[in-house]
């Protein structure tokens, strides 16, 4: 079934009521794939973690369980997930293990190399200008840093076509690949409907 544009709309920049409500939704709908993202990292308790477009937080709140002694940082558009984020995740602020921003992440309000990991779920779509944003993340991430992408790739068996394309813009695995290369990443690894999700990927790069 298509997705009516105001929906996708609410889910490139969820706000007010109806974000808060998508937002709810979308925790639902990508815990599975945000899983496997975290799994892909394989978090160590003392590092230095960046969410690009963390929505919900729920996923934070995941990373923080593992990185109990170092930070989980996280970016976002919308204020409306800002302060959803900031709601479940306000203990964690409290004791400087969580950090949030309401951001681009074209223009990320952190030092160079100040990360070991990072990771972005859903989110490749919306930007105008792809290796822009990869290109800022490479700029903070510490060299040997990694970073996966989750995503729903181009293709009728993912269900993309369902999407609006005045919202979303899908790409091939491969064109995400060479976005990454062009950026300044080495690719490490494709993961392809990992535990259970079939239908998305996960790329998994380095930062040299």
């Amino acid at each position: 079934m298509r997705r009516p544009e105001l929906i996708a709309r609410q889910s490139r920049h969820p706000s007010g009521v109806l974000g808060w409500i998508i937002g709810n939704i979308m925790a639902q709908e990508t815990a599975v794939l945000n899983v496997a993202v975290l799994e892909a990292l394989d978090l160590e308790p003392t590092d230095h973690v960046l969410e690009v477009g963390f929505g919900h937080g729920r996923t934070i709140e995941r990373a923080a369980r593992t990185v109990t002694s170092g930070l989980v940082a996280g970016i976002d558009i919308s204020e409306t997930m800002v302060r959803m984020a900031g709601r479940r995740c306000r203990p964690l602020i409290d004791q400087g293990r969580v950090q949030l921003e309401v951001g681009d992440s074209s223009r990320l309000p952190f030092p160079d190399q100040h990360f070991d990991k990072a990771y972005s779920v859903h989110t490749i779509y919306f930007w105008a200008d792809p290796l822009t944003h990869l290109r800022e993340i490479r700029r903070v991430q510490k060299s040997g840093g990694r970073l996966a992408i989750g995503l729903r790739p181009k293709g009728a068996e993912s269900g993309a076509a369902d999407f609006p394309d005045s919202v979303y813009t899908f790409y091939e695995t491969t064109a995400v690949r060479n976005l990454l290369a062009e950026s300044g990443f080495e690719v490490r690894s494709v993961i392809e409907g990992h535990a259970g999700v079939e239908g998305f990927d996960v790329v998994v790069a380095e930062r040299p």
